[in-house]
């Protein structure tokens, strides 16, 4: 493993790099730093491809736009949904159906107590919660609220969001009670957002999502570099050709990654695409085409 922050060690270029947001390329201010645009840009232009793979929801993509490689698209909410940046809209979606999110509420409402949890869920129309939610961000003016989840299931769920009266101080305790409860009815995904529960339906992973994108695309993955910060990165960087953590990542990452970056506040991710575009800009310059 390459745990200095210097120049990268690899002799060939990706086709594609698929970075985390949060934690990862956006600095800790949700900016994108004038040294990753460039770098993004670059490296599109070098021909490696680069693409976002978030637990953020489509809706918090706006001001990302500028900055989304040449195919205009994201892989959001841990791999549930490929998003058209540009305008929003979800163009793919693989979410749980309302058998699962009543299950999946059931085994919550067990674990915890029926008054001490609250739900919501993403969707491809937007946010919507039961009434007793208490949301860290701002709720979006057409968000609807229900007494109960179960009576905002007429569309599919992309991400099921779970907090409680009585999470434990310790984020990896909340997560590991959720993955208790939930068992292999659906997937719990740990974002590092403390107190914050994340759950995808059955088989939904960054890395899934991440899959899907690059066969369509016939890369393999060996052709993949990926970049990430928190435990629900950990599936798709041991998917990815080359996986690499940014300085502040979570230990297990550190621990699981090929090579170490510098942190996201120093632009690690910079750091990579520029490597990736050196790589590719020769072979770029070969090309017959």
């Amino acid at each position: 493993m390459s745990a200095a922050p210097g120049p990268l060690d690899l002799p060939r270029a990706p086709r594609l790099v698929a970075t985390d947001l949060d934690g990862t390329l956006l600095r800790t201010d949700g900016t994108v730093s004038a040294r990753t645009a460039r770098a993004l840009a670059r490296a599109e232009a070098a021909g490696v491809h680069v693409v976002f793979v978030t637990a953020r929801p489509h809706r918090w993509l706006a001001d990302l736009a500028p900055h989304v490689a040449g195919h205009g698209v994201a892989l959001c909410a841990n791999g549930a949904s490929v998003v058209d940046v540009a305008t929003l809209r979800v163009l793919e979606q693989h979410g749980m159906g309302p058998d699962v999110v009543r299950a999946v509420a059931a085994a919550l409402r067990a674990r915890w107590g029926a008054d001490h949890v609250h739900l919501a869920v993403e969707r491809a129309d937007g946010f919507a919660a039961e009434q007793g939610f208490v949301d860290n961000h701002p709720r979006p003016r057409d968000a609807r609220t229900a007494a109960r989840v179960e009576d905002l299931l007429d569309a599919p769920v992309l991400k099921l969001l779970v907090r409680t009266d009585t999470e434990p101080t310790a984020g990896w305790e909340f997560v590991a009670g959720l993955t208790a409860a939930v068992g292999d009815l659906a997937v719990v995904a740990d974002s590092g957002a403390h107190g914050l529960g994340e759950i995808s339906g059955p088989g939904v992973t960054k890395a899934a999502g991440l899959a899907r994108f690059a066969a369509d695309r016939d890369v393999p993955a060996a052709d993949v570099w990926a970049v990430g910060d928190a435990p629900n990165d950990l599936p798709m960087l041991a998917w990815a050709g080359v996986a690499f953590a940014v300085r502040n990542a979570h230990a297990p990452v550190l621990a699981a990654a090929d090579h170490h970056l510098p942190a996201n506040d120093d632009d690690g991710v910079a750091v990579l695409l520029e490597h990736a575009a050196s790589l590719a800009a020769p072979a770029a310059s070969r090309d017959p085409r």
